[in-house]
C-alpha cells in the first residue's frame, strides 16, 4: 500500500458508528439508488455536515439527539464515479456483494436472496443512510429532513426503508425473544475504552479499521487511493426476522414448567434472558449478574465448562464467541451495531403475522476472515465442536432436519428437527468510508 500506517487512531476521520454506541432508541435505515453520478454526489454533499466523526459524537453524546452514518456498496461507489482502477482494488467479497455469496453464507431456502425484501439483492442498491435518533420526535424530524432532501435532489431515490424501534417493555437493549443484547464487544487498542473482565485484551485497530496494523502487523493491499480507504471499514448488514410466537410455542411444547422453558431458552442462547451467562449461572437466572458488566463476561469455556454441561457446545453465544476454545480468536472478532424493528408481540399472544426482528451491522476489516468465517464455520457448520448435525439454533439456517444437543449427566437431551426461529429477510455488504473519504466521494468528477 502507499502511505504510512499510523498507530494512533484518527478519531476526527472515523465515522462515529465504528467507535461509539450512541443512546439512540429509534431511527430508520434508508436504502438508496443513484440514477446519476451527479445526483448521488449532490445527495452526499448535502449530508456531509450531518455525519458525525467519532471525536464529534463522543464530545456531544449528551447533547445530540440525532446521528447520521453513510455507507456504500461496491456498485454504489461505481455509481458515484470512483475510477475503475480504484474499484478493482477492493476485495472480491465486497465487489461481488452478499447476495452473490449466499452459498458461502448458508443463505438458502427461505433465506435465499430471491426472497429478500426492499431491493437488497439488487445491483441498484447503492447506499445506506443510517438515521439514529434519541426520541421518536427527533426520528420523525430526521426522516422528514431526509425525505425533503430526496425530493429536491434529482438522480437519487429511496429503494426502501426500515423503521427501527426500542422494544417495550424493556429499558435496555433486548431482542424480541426477550434476551438482553449487546453483551460482548471487542475493544480497539487506542480507543480509550477498557475491556471488561473476560472480554479479552484490546485488539489492534487494523482488525476493524483500514489503514492501521492488525494483530499480524502492517496490512498490505488496501483499496486505493489511500484517501478513500483510510479510516474506513466494511459492514455486513443482516435483517433477521424473529419468529417470536414459534419460539415461545417450542419452549412450551418441550418443557414441563415455566422454569424449564426459561432454562431451555437459555440453553439455546447460552445466556439467560437477563444476560447472565450459563457458565456462571447454570441452574437459575441471576439478573444482578446479567446487569453487571464487570462480571457478566468474566468466564471461559476450556476450564470452566469444557463439555458444555452448563452452556451447550452449540448454543448461539458459544458459537459466535468461542473464546478460549477457538484458534486465532483475535483474528475473528467483530463489532456489532444495530437495533430491533417491528412491534413487540405481547406475552401469550398468538402469531399476528407482523414482521419483527433485529437489523444489525457486523463491522470488520476483512469480510472473509471475520464475517464470512463466522457465518460459514461457527454458525452453519454442522460439525462445529464435532456436534455432527447442528447449526446455530438462533440464527443458523434451519430446515427442520437439524438437531440441538443439551449435554447432561447421565443422558444428554437431543432436540430433533429444530425449526427456524429466525429468517434472513435481506442483507448487503457496505463500505463505511472515513470523513475525508466522504468528501473525496462527493467531489469526484463526472468523467474520471
Amino acid at each position: 500500500m502507499t502511505g504510512t500506517q499510523v498507530g494512533e487512531l484518527e478519531f476526527d476521520d472515523i465515522q462515529h458508528i465504528l467507535l461509539t454506541r450512541t443512546p439512540a432508541i429509534t431511527g430508520r435505515y434508508e436504502f438508496l439508488t443513484f440514477d446519476t453520478s451527479s445526483g448521488g454526489r449532490a445527495w452526499l454533499a448535502a449530508l456531509l455536515d450531518k455525519v458525525q466523526s467519532a471525536a464529534n459524537a463522543r464530545s456531544t453524546i449528551d447533547t445530540s439527539d440525532r446521528w447520521v452514518t453513510l455507507a456504500f456498496t461496491w456498485q454504489g461507489l461505481r455509481a458515484l464515479g470512483v475510477p475503475q482502477d480504484a474499484l478493482a482494488t477492493f476485495p472480491d467479497a465486497f465487489r461481488e456483494g452478499m447476495a452473490a455469496r449466499a452459498g458461502i453464507l448458508g443463505d438458502t431456502g427461505a433465506a435465499a436472496p430471491q426472497h429478500w425484501l426492499g431491493g437488497l439483492a439488487d445491483d441498484h442498491l447503492h447506499a445506506i443512510a443510517i438515521l439514529f435518533a434519541r426520541t421518536e420526535e427527533q426520528s420523525r424530524e430526521s426522516m422528514a429532513n431526509h425525505d425533503e432532501l430526496l425530493a429536491r435532489t434529482d438522480g437519487v431515490r429511496s429503494l426502501s426503508h426500515l423503521d427501527l424501534n426500542a422494544t417495550p417493555p424493556f429499558n435496555y437493549a433486548h431482542d424480541h425473544f426477550g434476551f438482553r443484547d449487546r453483551m460482548s464487544q471487542p475493544v480497539i487498542k487506542g480507543s480509550g475504552e477498557d475491556p471488561t473482565p473476560g472480554s479479552g485484551e484490546p485488539l489492534e485497530p487494523g482488525e476493524f479499521i483500514l489503514g492501521y496494523p492488525d494483530e499480524n502487523g502492517p496490512v498490505a493491499d488496501l483499496p486505493q487511493p489511500e484517501t478513500l480507504s483510510r479510516n474506513g471499514s466494511y459492514m455486513a448488514y443482516r435483517r433477521l426476522e424473529e419468529h417470536v410466537a414459534l419460539f415461545r410455542d417450542y419452549l412450551r411444547a418441550n418443557s414441563q414448567t415455566a422454569q424449564d422453558e426459561e432454562l431451555l431458552a437459555a440453553k439455546f442462547m447460552g445466556r439467560w434472558r437477563s444476560g447472565a451467562p450459563l457458565v456462571l449461572a447454570p441452574d437459575r437466572d441471576d439478573p444482578e449478574l446479567g446487569a453487571d458488566p464487570m462480571r457478566n463476561n468474566d468466564f471461559n469455556y476450556k476450564e470452566m465448562d469444557p463439555f458444555g454441561y452448563a452452556c451447550p457446545l452449540g448454543s448461539h453465544a458459544r458459537r459466535l464467541n468461542p473464546r478460549d476454545t477457538a484458534h486465532y480468536m483475535n483474528r475473528r472478532r467483530m463489532i456489532r451495531r444495530g437495533a430491533t424493528y417491528g412491534p413487540a408481540l405481547p406475552e401469550g399472544a398468538p402469531d399476528d403475522g407482523v414482521e419483527r426482528g433485529i437489523a444489525a451491522f457486523i463491522i470488520c476489516a476483512n469480510l472473509v476472515r471475520q464475517f464470512e468465517f463466522a457465518q460459514n464455520v461457527w454458525i452453519n457448520d454442522q460439525s462445529f465442536h464435532e456436534l455432527g448435525n447442528e447449526h446455530d439454533p438462533i440464527c443458523g439456517t434451519q430446515d427442520g432436519t437439524l438437531d440441538f444437543t443439551v449435554p447432561k449427566r447421565p443422558i444428554r437431551k437431543v432436540h430433533k428437527g429444530i425449526p427456524a426461529f429466525t429468517t434472513l429477510r435481506g442483507g448487503a455488504y457496505f463500505f463505511l468510508p472515513g470523513i475525508r473519504a466522504l468528501n473525496y466521494l462527493a467531489t469526484l468528477s463526472e468523467t474520471p
